[in-house]
């Protein structure tokens, strides 16, 4: 069989479909909040939160929460922690990155605690590796856990959409966005509870541990090439959504590790674009 023949003949399962409608989200989600991210340097609440969403999926894993509330309670346990960890990294007593830390470690360790003492898994391992570096889980999704993927990749597109200029004055110059009237804690907020949501649908695809290459990588290839903020987010989401195509698609057909296969499809994508951009200086060409 021809490589096309092979992947008509994989589009033929429910599940290759499932795989990339929800990959394909999840990364154009990741990567429009990862570009205000990036050039806001929180960058690193992404990975910690990540650490949180992966205690919280022990504790609900020890609890057999049942499929159709499993996200939920995870999704809400690590919203409340972004919540938190904004708050406590603008306290004076514990810096940012201080709070990022004590967060995120104390919930990969608490979590894994969790799964030793209470867990009944007899391949706690597999399931540890699985949960912090992704596994076939994006390749058994049901209906219902792909509507609920759509419907809050929508919620998240929608809300970027709607407050664009918002969030871009947010980015740039926060304090002048105070100075007009822009409530920019409320949007830091909001840019950290969104990101918990993001951080959540990513897991079944890439791991707890591998989340922040698809909010980090895209933006930063983007920016090897362009310079304005629109510009920088458009490229950063089409090349975010090509990359975890051909990822989940290269992962189905050479049988490699679904989340580790994207994160080196992005990986090689940062290189041409890193590349490309010190091509245009060279040659003394803008691109904006």
């Amino acid at each position: 069989m021809t490589f096309f023949e092979t992947l008509s003949f994989y589009f033929t399962f429910p599940f290759v479909r499932y795989a990339l409608i929800v990959g394909v989200l999840v990364a154009l989600c990741s990567s429009l909040f990862g570009v205000t991210l990036v050039l806001k340097r929180f960058s690193f609440i992404g990975d910690g939160l990540s650490h949180v969403a992966f205690g919280a999926t022990a504790l609900a894993s020890v609890l057999k929460l049942s499929d159709r509330f499993e996200m939920p309670a995870v999704l809400a346990l690590t919203i409340l922690c972004a919540v938190l960890l904004l708050r406590t990294g603008q306290g004076a007593k514990i810096g940012g990155d201080a709070a990022v830390a004590m967060i995120s470690v104390g919930a990969l360790a608490m979590g894994y605690l969790i799964l030793n003492v209470w867990g009944t898994s007899a391949n706690l391992s597999g399931d540890v590796c699985s949960t912090l570096f992704g596994s076939t889980s994006i390749l058994t999704l049901s209906k219902n856990e792909v509507w609920l993927s759509v419907i809050l990749s929508v919620i998240v597109v929608a809300v970027f959409v709607l407050f664009y200029n918002k969030i871009f004055a947010v980015t740039f110059d926060e304090g002048f966005a105070r100075a007009t009237g822009i409530p920019a804690g409320a949007y830091n907020l909001l840019v950290a509870v969104f990101t918990a949501v993001i951080i959540v649908l990513a897991m079944n695809l890439v791991g707890s541990l591998l989340i922040s290459a698809l909010i980090i990588f895209p933006a930063l290839s983007a920016m090897r090439v362009f310079r304005s903020f629109r510009a920088v987010t458009v490229c950063a989401a089409v090349l975010s959504v090509l990359c975890a195509a051909a990822g989940i698609l290269v992962s189905i057909i050479g049988g490699t590790p679904v989340g580790s296969t994207i994160v080196a499809v992005d990986i090689a994508a940062f290189l041409v674009f890193t590349l490309a951009g010190r091509l245009l200086r060279f040659k003394g060409g803008t691109v904006k």
